[in-house]
């Protein structure tokens, strides 16, 4: 069976993962699986948790990428793969694993795919999500309060200490190595009819993947 891996990545709050999902939910089920990057964030649980929230987590160091491009190949190969569970509130590992069924659909999503050579060098397709940095900032706290139980003031300091000149070291730069770029993440209706119909033609017919 031919597979197609396909990197979207992004600043935080870009709308990559909102983009990824409806990509997904438009495909056949069971034709399309999604991998997010940070869920391979490094097991640091030998720390205290006051140790872990000091972490610069939007270092490309902060991630497992080696046993992350182990599963990317062995996905490109037809394996099944046990993907890591990460706690954000704890910051660490759960001890669980998630049993990821392969499909001839990948879509990876995360911030810093696009920084490292190995792997995006193991992307069919690469789409970068670009999104104003103010409305990237105002999704990012509200995930943050919500979902995370996390203080604004403690997301203002992320911010300023790691996120943004991480994003400007790694994350902006990366954008020249995308295949294709799409203003607005999750809202960018054409782009996401695009892709949608592309990836149709490559389940229909596998060599019409990467044809205009």
């Amino acid at each position: 069976m031919s597979r197609i891996i396909i990197g979207i990545a992004g600043g935080t709050g870009s709308g990559k993962t909102t983009i990824a999902r409806n990509i997904a939910k438009q495909l056949p089920q069971g034709k399309c699986i999604l991998i997010d990057h940070d869920s391979y964030y490094r097991d640091r649980s030998d720390l205290s948790i006051e140790e872990r929230k000091k972490l610069n987590y939007d270092h490309p160091d902060s991630l497992d990428n080696k046993l992350f491009l182990e599963h990317l190949q062995a996905l490109k190969v037809g394996e099944d793969i046990d993907k890591p569970v990460y706690n954000f509130v704890n910051h660490a590992r759960e001890k669980h694993v998630e049993h990821i069924i392969n499909a001839p659909v990948v879509i990876v999503e995360g911030i810093l795919i696009l920084a490292d050579e190995r792997i995006r060098n193991m992307f069919d397709m690469k789409i970068f999500v670009d999104t104003d940095s103010d409305i990237r900032v105002f999704r990012r706290i509200r995930r943050d309060m919500e979902k995370r139980g996390r203080s604004f003031s403690s997301i203002r300091n992320q911010y300023y200490d790691t996120v943004r000149p991480m994003h400007l070291q790694f994350v902006e730069p990366s954008k020249r190595w995308a295949d294709i770029i799409i203003p607005e993440g999750g809202e960018n209706r054409i782009a996401l009819k695009m892709m949608v119909g592309n990836l149709m033609r490559f389940l229909e017919n596998p060599a019409s993947a990467l044809e205009p």
